[in-house]
């Protein structure tokens, strides 16, 4: 019986989580002046969709070079790896 119960709520929990991340949508652009850095995202932190991922937050990798995130304009520049591009 406990056995059952162990499996019932790790299935339910594996339901929900992914369940999430089919619903996760694009982070809207900020308000003030920003730039879109690439390659320095840590894996599930990116703002929005990459060749790999569908989502915000679906990044597989840290510093992925196709996943970016907001910043205020001027910054990515002074951040070791940091791009304006997305690597090919």
């Amino acid at each position: 019986m406990i056995r059952r119960n162990l499996i019932a709520a790790s299935a339910l929990a594996a339901f929900v989580s992914t369940g999430a991340a089919a619903f996760a949508e694009p982070v809207e652009p900020p308000t003030y002046d920003f730039e879109k850095c690439y390659g320095i995202a840590k894996a599930g932190h990116n703002d929005c969709q990459t060749a790999t991922s569908s989502c915000a937050g679906t990044s597989k990798t840290d510093n992925q070079m196709d996943a970016f995130v907001y910043l205020p304009e001027g910054t990515c520049s002074k951040i070791p790896g940091g791009s304006l591009e997305p690597a090919s």
